[in-house]
């Protein structure tokens, strides 16, 4: 039915209007991003900027979050090398991948040193998933493992033991 003042569209324009949620506040963006997962503070920024908001503005936001506790550089650092130590990458990948994230060596030691696993059981569990439990490999699959392991960024000590575990 069209209404008194015309043809109908101004009453569903106006009611979808109504219906739309307000723009979400750079503090209400960053929270959302947060409530998924940790977010490095250069990370969390570049995120937001790519949203739309300031960079002054982002950088001011994302150091009130991290006052209050919402964002956390060192925990978010520690949940990076868990989440990637279980993806089956080594300790020079991991770092390597913080030190994009804008932390500092220090933060990546530390970070690092959380780490209650054998880099060698991680490597060792990477072959496992990649050439299975067959026991032996053979000269070209040791050769593949090995390869595969250096540039998950697992230090050569952690490949020997990996190998020689496999060998026994």
């Amino acid at each position: 039915m069209i209404g008194p003042g015309g043809d109908g569209d101004e009453a569903s324009s106006s009611a979808r209007n109504r219906r739309r949620r307000p723009e979400p506040s750079p503090s209400q963006r960053a929270l959302g991003l947060l409530t998924r997962r940790e977010h490095s503070r250069k990370e969390l920024v570049r995120k937001l900027a790519g949203r739309g908001v300031e960079t002054a503005e982002a950088a001011a936001v994302v150091e009130k979050l991290s006052e209050a506790g919402w964002q956390d550089d060192a925990r978010f650092a520690e949940s990076l090398v868990r989440n990637r130590a279980a993806s089956g990458y080594g300790p020079a990948w991991i770092r390597a991948e913080l030190g994009t994230h804008g932390l500092g060596s220090e933060a990546v030691a530390a970070a690092l040193a959380t780490f209650e696993d054998d880099w060698a059981d991680v490597a060792r569990d990477q072959i496992r998933r990649r050439f299975g439990d067959a026991g032996q490999l053979d000269i070209a699959q040791q050769r593949k493992a090995t390869d595969l392991l250096l540039r998950r960024g697992f230090a050569m000590e952690h490949v020997r033991a990996a190998m020689d575990h496999g060998q026994a």
